[in-house]
């Protein structure tokens, strides 16, 4: 079995996941625990990814 490829700008990818999740979250009033550790810990690797250019 063959795994999709990754986007070569994985991090940029990324980023805009997380635009799009933080958007739709304040827009719809999305809350559940342990949601705002989860972005966070989403926001710190896609910030390193972004430092080591991937």
């Amino acid at each position: 079995m063959k795994l999709p490829k990754l986007p070569k700008n994985l991090s940029m990818f990324l980023l805009g996941i997380w635009l799009i999740i933080e958007g739709l979250m304040q827009l719809l009033n999305l809350s559940f625990s342990g949601l705002s550790t989860l972005m966070a810990i989403f926001a710190i690797a896609i910030g390193v990814l972004i430092i080591l250019k991937r």
